[in-house]
């Protein structure tokens, strides 16, 4: 205990800032602990898919899989925040992160895709016979690995890819034409995107024994939110941020919520001119109408908004379970720039 009366004011002041410094020290100590922990056991799930791969017994597969972009890795992040990082945690977000990759694997077929993140994709390099099949392979050996880890996991990842199957299907029905379905345009973000982050979280709940329908709730409004951030940046961003051309969606014929609410407030038309641009390759004075028309009518944060919203319910939640961290990561979402 200090004795402040015979002490100076300014050996008080001394004293205070040095424990103050001290304190301060001691955080960043904690804090680059955690991130080595964190670190570790990211590597750990890495040496585990690459485990799983070695395991096929086929070298020609090895050389595919490393030739895919990992990305941010949010779905084992999401599980080992949730679940620790015992050794099913561990390889619970090794089959995930398969199950993902194999999902873009098809997905950018699907799409006619020849980048993904920036690097050429596979069916670019490899012919899209060998890219689909990849996938395959990738599909089959992570439901294998997900047997041995627990039968109530394995059924909530294997409905999860069930239903990104059916928003794939989804996907390529409503890019067929232009259309402002917005019930259907959800229910296909939902079952492409948002049900296996979905199902991440509600695994890694299981795996610690904590309340699932909670984490599921907040698995299934980040990958909601995730994939209208993504609508939007595509919008707003430029190729080399996006790793793909500005304004692909539309292109691909994927109309997304900023085009659905953007038509719905042009005059008639504009409305026609909107639907001209349909599927069609853009000149840079159409891309910058549709941009321009995106801001004169706030439509971007409109969207933006949308998908706070989601975000915002689930930091409350989170916050009520003491979960920080993963309130965090929510937060990250909806602060980044547009």
């Amino acid at each position: 205990m200090w004795n402040y009366e015979k002490m100076s004011k300014k050996r008080v002041q001394c004293e205070i800032i040095n424990r103050l410094l001290s304190f301060l020290a001691s955080i960043r100590y904690n804090h680059r602990v955690i991130k080595k922990k964190e670190i570790m056991v990211l590597n750990a799930v890495e040496r585990k898919i690459d485990q799983y791969v070695s395991e096929l017994d086929d070298a020609y597969v090895a050389s595919l899989y490393r030739k895919l972009p990992h990305g941010k890795r949010l779905r084992t992040k999401l599980i080992l925040k949730i679940a620790g990082s015992d050794l099913k945690v561990v390889k619970t977000a090794a089959t995930v992160e398969m199950i993902h990759a194999a999902s873009l694997l098809h997905d950018d077929v699907i799409d006619d895709a020849y980048t993904r993140r920036g690097v050429v994709s596979l069916n670019a390099s490899a012919g899209n016979k060998t890219a689909i099949m990849m996938g395959d392979i990738l599909y089959s050996k992570a439901f294998f690995e997900l047997c041995s880890i627990s039968p109530e996991v394995a059924k909530v990842v294997s409905n999860a890819v069930v239903q990104l199957s059916l928003g794939e299907l989804a996907d390529v029905e409503l890019s067929k034409k232009f259309h402002t379905n917005r019930e259907a345009y959800l229910k296909m973000v939902y079952q492409k995107t948002a049900s296996l982050m979905e199902a991440s979280a509600e695994s890694a709940a299981i795996l610690a024994g904590k309340p699932r329908n909670a984490y599921r709730k907040y698995g299934h409004n980040l990958g909601m939110a995730f994939q209208m951030i993504d609508d939007i940046l595509d919008i707003t961003s430029d190729s080399k941020t996006l790793g793909k051309p500005a304004l692909h969606d539309f292109l691909e014929g994927k109309v997304t919520l900023p085009y659905m609410y953007l038509y719905e407030v042009l005059a008639e038309e504009d409305r026609e001119y909107l639907l001209s641009l349909y599927r069609k390759r853009l000149s840079a004075d159409e891309a910058l109408w549709i941009q321009s028309a995106m801001r004169k009518y706030e439509i971007i944060e409109k969207s933006y908004f949308e998908a706070k919203e989601l975000i915002v319910e689930v930091i409350k939640l989170m916050e009520s379970l003491g979960e920080k961290d993963l309130s965090n990561i929510a937060k990250e979402m909806i602060e980044r720039e547009f």
